[in-house]
């Protein structure tokens, strides 16, 4: 496997929430994983690479990145139909011991 640069600003932009829910949380508890949404096009490298960029004051070291793509649901709005977007979804396993904190993460701009 080939290494490519990643630029900063394009690992700052794929992650862009965590995703929250009953499975999310069992995956939590039980295996040291959490949920994010990420941009479609991302890859489980990038997000790799985000997730340690992001909290790279914690010292987080990602074991493993699952991902899967979610697809919009149809919707009826009156008479027309319509579908809400499709969105990738990333559960990123954390080496055991280490832990995500949301409320303390590194604030880092890219230059």
């Amino acid at each position: 496997m080939k290494k490519t640069a990643i630029s900063q600003e394009r690992l700052m932009q794929i992650i862009q929430a965590p995703y929250v829910s009953e499975k999310g949380t069992f995956l939590g508890e039980m295996h040291n994983q959490t949920v994010f949404r990420v941009l479609n096009d991302a890859t489980k490298q990038e997000i790799k690479a985000a997730v340690e960029l992001l909290w790279k004051e914690q010292k987080i070291e990602v074991e493993s990145v699952q991902t899967l793509n979610v697809k919009g649901k149809k919707k009826r709005f009156g008479k027309f139909m319509g579908s809400r977007n499709s969105w990738k979804k990333a559960i990123v396993s954390i080496k055991s011991g280490q832990e995500l904190s949301f409320t303390d993460f590194s604030k880092t701009e890219a230059k």
